[in-house]
Parts: structure tokens; C-alpha cells; sequence
């Protein structure tokens, strides 16, 4: 039993998506960061940061993102509440879907494990949905990450951004 007790408690390897697009964004992105750093996420390796058009609207305020290597001891479930209560702290409100906020953090990566949890009638899906979709998570991935490989498609970095339209690739820039 002690075996598995130790097994269970080794820290897990995971990657954040960082992003805020409302007031200071530099300092947001570095208060999420010491916030996550004071609560059981050791941050192993943190990308440039990265400035990307809002979407699907570009009017609202460009985008800052980075994204995080990191290590932690906490579950699944209790790293999802840790970075709600993060974005709450940082001023993050509950406004339409992909509107302007102050902080966003996104679980890209688990231990490497495909999950599906469930909290607060909330389904959240381990890797992130539509991370391989995204310039400004995977330009600031392969910045820290270059041998990441995403677990469901089976794919390194660089192969997932051969399927990123140029126009996108183009429109990142680092900061």
C-alpha cells in the first residue's frame, strides 16, 4: 500500500496556457504565474510572451499569452479549482464566450493523460480541445517544449503547426 502512496503523490508534469487581453496584461500574466507558484505549481520553464488579435473578434484588445512548464502534486480536479480561483483573483468575470478578460488559464496538459472530468456541471477535457488549433499556444509550446508530443493525435509540435494557416502563423508575434 505505501508503494502506491508514493506513486500517487510523485509530481506530474503539465503545461498552462496563459493569456489576458484587460488592463495590465504583463503584470496579470505575472501575478497568475506567482499565484500558481505559491500554490503547489512548480514552474519548471515559462515561454516570451506573445501577442495575438482577440478572436473571433479582432476589435477587442489584442491578447498576451505565454504558456508554463510546470510540476505539481495536486489531482486533476483540484489543479482545475486552483486556476478558477486564480482568474477569479485576478478579476476574471463570468461574460460571454471568448470576450476580453483580465486572466486566462488553460490546462493544456496532464501527466501526458487523456481526461474528462466534471466539476460544477462543467465538462473539462484534458489535453485541451482546441489546442492544437491555436497559434498562440503552440508557437509559445515549442518555445519551451519542442519534444511535446499531443496525446490523443499523436503528433510533436512542429507537425501541428503544418496544419496552421499561415495567415495565423503570421499574425503572432513575440513581445
Amino acid at each position: 500500500m505505501k508503494r502506491r502512496d508514493t506513486l500517487e503523490n510523485q509530481a506530474k508534469l503539465i503545461y498552462l496556457s496563459i493569456g489576458s487581453n484587460i488592463g495590465n496584461r504583463v503584470k496579470n500574466l505575472e501575478n497568475a504565474k506567482f499565484l500558481l507558484n505559491s500554490n503547489n505549481v512548480n514552474i519548471r520553464k515559462i515561454s516570451s510572451y506573445y501577442e495575438t488579435k482577440s478572436w473571433p473578434n479582432n476589435r477587442f484588445p489584442k491578447y498576451l499569452n505565454i504558456a508554463i512548464e510546470a510540476d505539481t502534486n495536486l489531482d486533476i480536479n483540484s489543479l482545475y479549482i486552483l486556476v478558477k480561483i486564480i482568474e477569479k483573483k485576478l478579476g476574471r468575470k463570468k461574460t460571454k464566450k471568448n470576450h476580453p478578460r483580465t486572466c486566462d488559464i488553460d490546462i493544456l496538459d496532464y501527466d501526458r493523460k487523456v481526461q474528462s472530468i466534471i466539476l460544477n456541471n462543467e465538462k473539462i477535457e484534458i489535453p485541451h480541445p482546441r489546442l492544437h488549433k491555436r497559434n498562440f499556444v503552440l508557437i509559445p509550446l515549442l518555445e519551451i517544449s519542442k519534444d511535446w508530443i499531443h496525446p490523443i493525435y499523436n503528433q510533436n509540435i512542429a507537425k501541428l503547426l503544418l496544419n496552421i494557416n499561415n495567415n495565423d502563423l503570421r499574425a503572432i508575434k513575440i513581445i
